[in-house]
């Protein structure tokens, strides 16, 4: 018994490199949010096919096979699942609370400065002209302003995890297999959840995006140790590094009518549009080859994570959730100080440090709470303590 605790333990030891990349795709998506931000050039959408959203997908999906796949495989699924469900729920309670705290931010500089334009740049007109009938359309997930899509994504994906989990310690192949057809299947038959307004449907579709999820959770319960010589091969690393190189050359075709005029007609027709709701496989399998080099050079143990100059990101994505709904927040904040009050670069760079600053700020006091000791649950466990003792002198 004290060996399968102890291997359990070790299962689920704490990654520092999930979270430094979770807090840098918290950095990227505040920037990213921002629109014509200078220091947003910073980010990876920038450079490739894939961005912040890959990031936090793959690594929420690897973390729930990392975490709950063992206590699953212990045969605990019910305890799992609780766990998974709960976060859910929290993550839709977060949900929630940001999309009434972001209208209302919206609905006030609008109202300020006299400036329609953020009611329509963040699909909010109809909410705020309609509240009585598209409360209920934001409380079912269906109506969603503009920078709040991807939480709905994570609750689908989360909340179905428990049923995908026990499939995938019990056949992680099939499981793996039967998430391809799936996706293959949102793109033939164009399955996606309905939004609104009717005839709209979801940004994330998460009958795509679950790919990307499961095949996390695949490799973090024993997929990526089966299959670590093909990542350790020398033809992995070129095809990756090759890969990586090809879609920084096209990205940068949409900065340069010269570049872009050197693209043979074929190639355009092939490649475009590279569609981000349906996860488009040239993004897939972009981040693919960034993780194959992640997981090639970087350690588990890799001495900078734990370093002082990492450590404002790594804090951040420790705290993930309040650091995501924070930075929906401040990244409207900015962008209307900067439309409102103009002052070139300086001022971007100021306000985008600024951001991330108070996200980190946030993500320490979370940190710090954490290790409050619970006083409540301290003297409940004395007068425990102390009744116990008292028996034998009762008796």
């Amino acid at each position: 018994m004290a060996k399968s605790k102890a291997s359990l333990s070790e299962a689920i030891e704490r990654d520092l490199r999930l979270d430094f990349f979770r807090g840098l795709g918290l950095w990227m998506i505040f920037l990213d949010h921002i629109p014509d931000d200078v220091v947003a050039w910073l980010t990876l959408r920038n450079y490739g096919f894939s961005d912040a959203a890959e990031f936090f997908v793959f690594i929420s999906g690897y973390l729930a096979g990392y975490i709950y796949g063992p206590i699953v495989r212990a045969g605990n699924l019910l305890a799992a699942a609780k766990r998974l469900l709960m976060r859910a729920w929290q993550m839709y309670v977060a949900h929630i609370l940001l999309f009434l705290a972001f209208t209302a931010q919206i609905a006030r500089a609008a109202r300020k400065f006299d400036n329609p334009m953020y009611k329509d740049e963040f699909n909010v007109a109809n909410f705020l002209a309609h509240p009585d009938e598209l409360i209920w359309q934001a409380l079912t997930l269906r109506y969603k302003p503009v920078d709040l899509d991807v939480l709905p994504l994570y609750i689908v994906l989360v909340a179905t995890a428990p049923l995908m989990l026990w499939a995938m310690v019990r056949r992680p192949n099939l499981t793996l297999a039967g998430s391809v057809i799936l996706y293959i299947g949102a793109h033939i038959f164009d399955w996606n959840l309905a939004s609104y307004p009717p005839g709209t449907h979801w940004y994330f579709n998460p009958f795509a995006w679950q790919l990307m999820f499961v095949f996390a959770a695949w490799c973090s319960t024993g997929g990526a140790a089966r299959i670590w010589f093909l990542i350790q091969s020398r033809a992995a690393m070129v095809i990756a590094i090759a890969w990586i190189a090809f879609a920084f050359l096209i990205v940068m075709t949409w900065h340069n009518a010269f570049l872009e005029s050197l693209v043979p007609k074929w190639m355009i027709k092939l490649i475009y549009p590279i569609d981000k709701t349906d996860l488009d496989m040239l993004r897939f399998t972009h981040f693919l080859a960034l993780a194959l080099l992640v997981a090639r050079y970087i350690p588990r143990h890799w001495g900078p994570l734990t370093s002082r100059w990492l450590r404002p990101v790594v804090l951040c994505g420790q705290h993930s959730l309040p650091n995501f709904c924070l930075g929906v927040f401040l990244s409207f904040g900015v962008h209307y100080i900067l439309v409102q009050y103009p002052g070139g670069i300086w001022k971007q760079i100021v306000l985008s440090i600024a951001g991330m600053a108070i996200m980190t700020a946030m993500a320490w006091i979370l940190d710090r709470a954490e290790k409050v000791p619970n006083l409540f649950v301290d003297v409940r466990e004395a007068e425990a303590s102390e009744a116990t003792t008292m028996k034998p002198e009762l008796a």
